[in-house]
């Protein structure tokens, strides 16, 4: 699995806790990323509906969602097979060589040159066929286990990472039997538009500031188009990441809120289970009037390591320290809202789990005819 910003990796065990507590036969991920919660549901036989708008999630979310590892019979046997032939490939430089070995640095020039030749070949053999998602996917996670970044693509490190060193090598996904679908696409707008159909549950982990993924995880969404955009900065980042009507409104702090309620009130869900973290935009409080249209609410909380990045330090361009890290460690969420029994049943059993402990119901603030 990718390394990934906001990835709920120390949260999948308590999210599937959470799904099985609330004995869901359908989920919905609206936010998939990684699609490691996704995954997490379809491996309890939780038909799965996986949405983000990122290429290279969308693509992840067709490997290990969407396929199914038991239809055709042979399709991991041709996977694996497939694999093994890109691994044989020597390399050839071409446009990741270029952009991101040379001009920037996330990856040495040998694994990258063999990038360009495994993703050409993946191209121009199997497009079009089942296996492409699935050996595309292989590549993302074959380049992130030796590229030389902290976890995300708008900087690189000034020194070489160890594993840097390495030669690629793909490995087979781990697909999940059963059915799944991936969805591509804006949330605000398939929840609107009504086009992702009903669940028991839906978890929602929308982004946290103004960063997107997209730009984030600039170099997985190149490799996924296959497009050799024109680029960017000292990272390289792509042209078409400069156009203002690629950006979500969860990435501004001013729209944020008003497309959060929109998704939380209008998601056809009997179960809405809502991630975010006490260093964002929108307080506890907030959160609990946001999912108060949804019936009784209730948080559970976790304690949490903070992003490696957050934890190293600031430094300036020259790689000197120039500011101190605050503080190491922060609060997750997981705002739970739906229909009473339930939504103390599945808070109890998740703390009873110890996976986290719930929290008291903020005391909102009384409006001014209440108070008068």
């Amino acid at each position: 699995m990718i390394k990934y910003l906001g990835s709920k990796r120390r949260l999948v065990p308590a999210l599937a806790v959470l799904a099985e507590a609330a004995g869901a036969s359908s989920a919905l991920d609206l936010f998939t990323g990684t699609t490691r919660v996704a995954q997490a549901f379809k491996s309890l036989g939780i038909r799965t509906v996986a949405v983000d708008s990122s290429r290279s999630a969308a693509v992840l979310a067709r490997c290990y969602i969407a396929t199914d590892a038991g239809s055709p019979p042979s399709l991991v046997r041709e996977a694996a097979e497939a694999i093994d032939q890109l691994n044989a490939l020597a390399g050839r430089p071409g446009y990741v060589t270029e952009t991101f070995c040379e001009r920037a640095r996330f990856f040495r020039p040998e694994n990258g040159a063999r990038i360009d030749a495994v993703r050409d070949a993946i191209e121009e053999r199997f497009s079009g066929t089942p296996l492409w998602p699935i050996l595309v996917t292989s590549l993302l996670e074959a380049a992130d286990r030796v590229d030389s970044t902290v976890g995300v693509q708008m900087a690189y490190l000034k020194q070489w990472a160890p594993r840097a060193a390495r030669p690629l090598r793909l490995r087979m996904p781990e697909l999940l039997p059963g059915p799944g679908e991936a969805v591509r696409g804006d949330a605000c707008a398939l929840v609107a538009g009504g086009r992702l159909g009903h669940v028991d549950l839906a978890y929602l982990d929308p982004p946290y500031n103004q960063h997107r993924y997209q730009a984030n995880y600039h170099v997985w969404e190149t490799l996924v188009a296959w497009d050799a955009p024109a680029h960017y900065g000292v990272a390289c980042k792509r042209d078409d990441l400069r156009d203002p009507g690629g950006r979500s409104p969860f990435n501004s702090r001013r729209t944020m809120p008003g497309a959060l309620d929109e998704v939380v009130r209008g998601v056809d869900a009997d179960l809405v289970a809502l991630s975010y973290n006490d260093e964002s935009w929108l307080s506890l409080d907030e959160l609990h009037r946001c999912c108060a249209s949804r019936g009784h609410v209730e948080t559970v909380a976790f304690d949490s390591a903070r992003y490696v990045g957050a934890r190293i330090g600031i430094h300036g361009p020259t790689g000197r320290k120039v500011g101190a890290v605050s503080h190491l460690r922060n609060t997750e969420y997981v705002v739970l809202a739906g229909e009473r029994r339930q939504v103390r049943r599945v808070a109890r059993r998740m703390a009873d789990a110890g996976a986290g402990s719930v929290v008291g119901r903020p005391r909102l603030q009384a409006s001014g005819a209440e108070r008068a």
